[in-house]
């Protein structure tokens, strides 16, 4: 198992006097809403930190630090940071993640401060979104070069759905089904064909048959999985063969609500913990990750990390 830590060992949901620091920041969810009743989310959201703090037992530690004028290291060497164009620190996590034997995470790293019932969080719908424009686009982008090519044939599942789903503009497909927890909302959801209300923190299956779909996606949502290991393993079941899946997700969430493991650590750790849960789920080829963000430390991060389901 990696460790990634900072120089200053910062936390991921703690407040700070300027976003350019890239530690964390609290804002309305309503900020960059489309005008949709942007008032109902009256619930913070807070912004994680870029810089990681996250140690485990037994791991081998490999200090990386990221930002501007720093440096990395490995394996006690220290190298000059490449200039973004040429390397993704992010996408190096998954590279060589040193996955431990037996999966990492257990109750106290998936408690949240809040374990009411998620319906009752879910109740009143947010038509509005949760990352700002830029990052939106970034992520619509990245799907343009990742989804198949629009047919009748093609089926997209959107794991944690909302009122919108940030796919390309015009896309279409013979089935794009959303799992999601208000109904307004995902009756709002223009691409979907059919959705399905479901708490997957208290029943983490999908109700569709087995290699149903091409692409699984989650947006912004993988930090409020109580139970990710269960649903990984059913994103893989009703993935069709070679299928991917997507999981993104960015600096930002509602803190009581995400699990502990998310907010004590920052993004380069949140990279090699969606890692865990795809090796760990099983069926899965290696995964990758990659950053997307659009406008680093002037816009809302972007990253996805993804793996292909097995064909044999």
């Amino acid at each position: 198992m990696k460790v990634f830590a900072s120089r200053a060992n910062v936390g991921a949901c703690t407040t700070a006097t300027t976003r350019s620091r890239t530690t964390t920041t609290i804002r309305a969810s309503s900020r960059k809403s489309t005008g949709m009743d942007a008032g109902k989310a009256s619930i913070k959201e807070w912004s994680t930190s870029r810089r990681s703090a996250f140690v485990a037992p037994g791991a081998s530690a490999i200090l990386r630090t990221i930002g501007a004028g720093s440096a990395m290291f490995g394996g006690g060497k220290a190298y000059a940071k490449a200039p973004r164009a040429k390397a993704d620190p992010f996408a190096d996590v998954l590279k060589d993640p040193g996955f431990p034997a037996e999966y990492p995470f257990g109750e106290k790293e998936m408690a949240r401060y809040d374990e009411s019932s998620d319906f009752i969080f879910y109740s009143q719908p947010r038509f509005v979104t949760h990352i700002d424009d830029e990052a939106i686009g970034a992520l619509t982008k990245y799907y343009e070069r990742s989804f198949p090519p629009a047919s009748e044939d093609v089926a997209i599942l959107d794991v944690c759905s909302s009122w919108i789903s940030h796919y390309p503009e015009g896309y279409k497909a013979g089935k794009i089904s959303g799992i999601g927890m208000n109904e307004e909302e995902l009756k709002k959801n223009p691409i979907l064909t059919d959705y399905a209300v479901r708490d997957l923190n208290e029943d983490p299956t999908f109700p569709y048959a087995d290699n149903t779909f091409d692409v699984v996606t989650n947006t912004v949502s993988v930090d409020y999985l109580t139970r990710p290991l269960e649903v990984m393993k059913e994103v893989s079941r009703v993935l069709k063969p070679g299928g991917t899946a997507i999981m993104s997700f960015s600096n930002r969430c509602f803190p009581t609500k995400a699990v502990a493991i998310w907010t004590a650590t920052g993004d380069l750790d949140h990279v090699w913990i969606v890692g865990a849960y795809y090796h760990f789920a099983g069926g899965f080829e290696p995964p990758a990750a990659e950053d997307i963000s659009p406008n680093p430390g002037k816009t809302d991060p972007m990253y996805v990390v993804t793996a292909k389901k097995m064909t044999a």
